[in-house]
């Protein structure tokens, strides 16, 4: 089994896939999108696009969850060469947090410098409400906090460093130019920065579990994103992430609500113009140079 996993880690694997993908499009992209439950509209904005299956990609998982495509498309954004993923990867689909990461990997090895995350999230702060579009400035990652790292393993020090920080890992200067777009777009109203956490799930979470995130200053949870953000960061890429808050995350034993997954969808389905929007316009005006710590435009 630690040979298994070792050989998924390796360089090795990921290169296979890496130069599978590049041998299937001629497009070398700069920016990765990761989209979230209900948010893989993102994907069909890509202009002189070639769409891969997941299941016809070496080494790709495939995705089981509703409102998750799985497809990978690549294609160009405002002039710039873009791959996104029409759905990603849980843990609790019973992945190993390896094979979620796994496509991170891929695109820092196709030439990516940016990664854009978008996941949905449930609301523990009082002023965030359904339909509000929350840019992440930090993140807990709960599992990781526990031992279930996807850096855990044999380090590849092509990737990265044994022990890489994670203080900055949601760059600055993207986040400062996407609420500058926000109110260039009419939405400043809508979005506000704040701290995500990552949850194992597939359950959501009880009031108790939710009393406790609140009260150690989460803003929203979810159950996606840290692993891959641990994973870029760890590779040197810069990350933009945001979250769209789908539901108000019941912490009052006397609240009668409750929330599924189809409401998580329908209110993504509601969002998902401005999100594109946003995502849009701020892929446009970014500078494309992960070595310059001024990079944004």
């Amino acid at each position: 089994m630690f040979w298994e996993i070792f050989d998924f880690l390796s360089s090795k694997c990921s290169t296979k896939t890496a130069d599978w993908l590049m041998s299937q499009t001629k497009h070398r992209p700069q920016v990765a999108i990761i989209c979230g439950s209900g948010l893989g509209m993102l994907a069909d904005t890509l202009k002189c696009q070639d769409s891969f299956a997941y299941s016809d990609i070496p080494g790709f998982p495939q995705s089981t969850v509703q409102g998750h495509a799985g497809r990978l498309v690549f294609g160009e954004l405002k002039g710039k060469s873009c791959v996104c993923m029409q759905g990603r990867f849980h843990m609790y689909e019973g992945h190993s947090l390896l094979k979620t990461t796994f496509p991170v990997r891929v695109f820092k090895l196709l030439g990516v410098e940016t990664l854009f995350v978008t996941n949905a999230a449930g609301s523990l702060a009082d002023c965030l409400q359904p339909g509000d579009i929350m840019i992440i400035k930090d993140h807990v990652n709960f599992p990781g906090l526990v031992g279930l790292n996807p850096l855990c393993g044999p380090n590849d020090d092509k990737f990265g460093p044994r022990f890489p920080a994670m203080s900055g890992c949601y760059d600055k200067n993207l986040r400062c130019l996407a609420m500058e777009i926000a109110k260039q777009l009419g939405v400043a109203g809508l979005m506000q920065e704040g701290v995500y956490a990552m949850v194992g799930g597939p359950n959501f979470e009880t009031i108790a579990e939710a009393r406790l995130l609140h009260r150690l200053g989460v803003d929203a949870v979810g159950m996606s994103t840290a692993p891959e953000v641990v994973v870029a960061t760890h590779c040197g890429l810069r990350v933009f992430g945001l979250s769209l808050i789908t539901n108000k995350v019941v912490k009052s034993y006397e609240d009668s609500d409750s929330v599924n997954h189809e409401g998580v969808l329908e209110v993504g389905r509601l969002r998902s113009h401005t999100v594109q929007q946003l995502v849009t316009e701020l892929i446009g005006r970014m500078e494309i140079n992960n070595n310059n710590t001024n990079n944004a435009a």
